[in-house]
């Protein structure tokens, strides 16, 4: 720490020592109670942050500059909002996972991640229910809803029906813009005999 001070995530700023992942300023600014986003296949979908300005910057680096220690910040976040809001009311955590190829790539799972540091922090654990079939281009790459919603279908499989079978499932990811990969996720988790799903 003292030769590689930790700074913020979010607005970059040296910690205070003791201080982990964001400062106080930027966590009493940036995380918020979003109205909740309803979908088809899961009934709603919570976010602490709106994906704008720094905690646009902050995710993008999490996914695309090799900076998996996020997680577990972001993990705490992400619990926080869990607690407030879905409390008692989900049997098993899981995540929307990304293919072989990228995980090649990049090197981890993000929203694996993510969600293993939501779940430690609400003294749980994340199970893996889905595996990404297919390598598809990101969904960030595309341009519409539409686009979105075709380059998602069908990329899923269940990993263990037994899993998930008549439970009420808590479906982690980093992001929801359109929803298209939230829907995709939760369609085949339903289709496998999920009695619901949730999303943050």
């Amino acid at each position: 720490d003292f030769l590689f001070p930790p700074k913020c995530m979010f607005c970059r700023k040296v910690l205070r020592i003791g201080q982990k992942g964001c400062c106080d300023v930027c966590r009493e600014k940036l995380v918020v109670d979003t109205p909740p986003r309803t979908g088809v296949h899961f009934t709603t979908c919570y976010a602490p942050m709106r994906y704008e300005g720094s905690v646009r910057d902050a995710l993008r680096r999490f996914k695309f500059e090799d900076r998996p220690g996020y997680a577990t910040e972001l993990g705490s976040i992400l619990a926080g909002c869990i607690r407030t809001h879905y409390a008692g009311q989900y049997d098993v955590i899981t995540w929307t996972p990304v293919s072989e190829k990228r995980l090649r790539q990049r090197g981890y799972d993000q929203a694996m991640l993510l969600a293993m540091a939501a779940a430690l922090a609400l003294d749980d654990v994340a199970v893996e229910t889905l595996k990404k079939c297919r390598d598809t281009p990101a969904q960030s790459s595309l341009e519409n809803a539409d686009q979105r919603r075709s380059n998602v279908v069908g990329v899923y499989e269940i990993v263990d029906p037994e899993l998930i079978a008549g439970k009420r499932v808590l479906l982690i990811d980093d992001i929801i813009t359109t929803g298209s990969t939230l829907e995709e996720a939760s369609n085949t988790l339903m289709k496998a005999g999920a009695a619901s799903v949730m999303a943050a």
